[in-house]
């Protein structure tokens, strides 16, 4: 009888402690486990977005978008001078590669330039001459988020263009491709920012 009910008691232990590895997972696991869970079909969980917006439209303008197409426009060029005209275009692979990280960049700036609640300028921001109101390119783009989305596309089309030239080391084709980016910022800013501005009948 003892030895019936030891094993018993054996027994309900080893039940006992199967049952709690059933139910209980390492933290790195049930972390995961919860965050599989809480997301959605396209990976954003339900509470909130992964994604947190620190800098505005005008900063990103300044530290992204900007020297990347300044990279694409000079890389190349034909410069007059007292010598003689002096020609600028890439000639190295590494030259190449400079470049396409230019391209590579301002492709991807448009993903973050129309992040929803991406504000226009820093607050305190004043308009330069013939200029919105940083409000009032905020409101203007909240109207029509669809033609903002738009102009990236676009922008980021031509960026594609610029790419694949200089993947084919066409220097004639990455000038042309700098003269579509060039057009795609205007149209955009003439848009949001200068809504206002008279041009130019030809």
């Amino acid at each position: 009888m003892i030895a019936f009910g030891f094993r018993l008691v054996v027994a309900a232990l080893l039940l006992a402690l199967a049952a709690c590895s059933q139910s209980s997972s390492p933290p790195a696991a049930q972390a995961v486990s919860d965050a599989a869970k809480g997301a959605n079909s396209d990976g954003d969980t339900s509470q909130e977005s992964p994604f947190e917006i620190t800098a505005t439209i005008r900063e990103l303008m300044a530290s992204t978008v900007d020297p990347a197409a300044d990279g694409l426009w000079d890389s190349v060029a034909l410069t007059s001078t007292r010598k003689g005209v002096e020609e600028t275009q890439p000639k190295t692979n590494e030259d190449w590669a400079a470049v396409r990280r230019h391209a590579v960049t301002l492709m991807e700036s448009m993903n973050l330039v129309v992040m929803k609640g991406r504000h226009a300028a820093p607050p305190g921001t004043k308009a330069a001459e013939g200029e919105l109101s940083p409000v009032e390119i905020d409101q203007h783009i909240d109207a029509n988020r669809g033609a903002l989305i738009g102009f990236a596309k676009a922008l980021r089309a031509t960026a594609q263009k610029a790419m694949t030239a200089i993947d084919n080391k066409d220097v004639q084709g990455l000038f042309e491709a700098g003269g579509d980016i060039d057009e795609a910022c205007e149209a955009c800013h003439v848009t949001f920012w200068y809504p206002n501005q008279k041009v130019p009948q030809t």
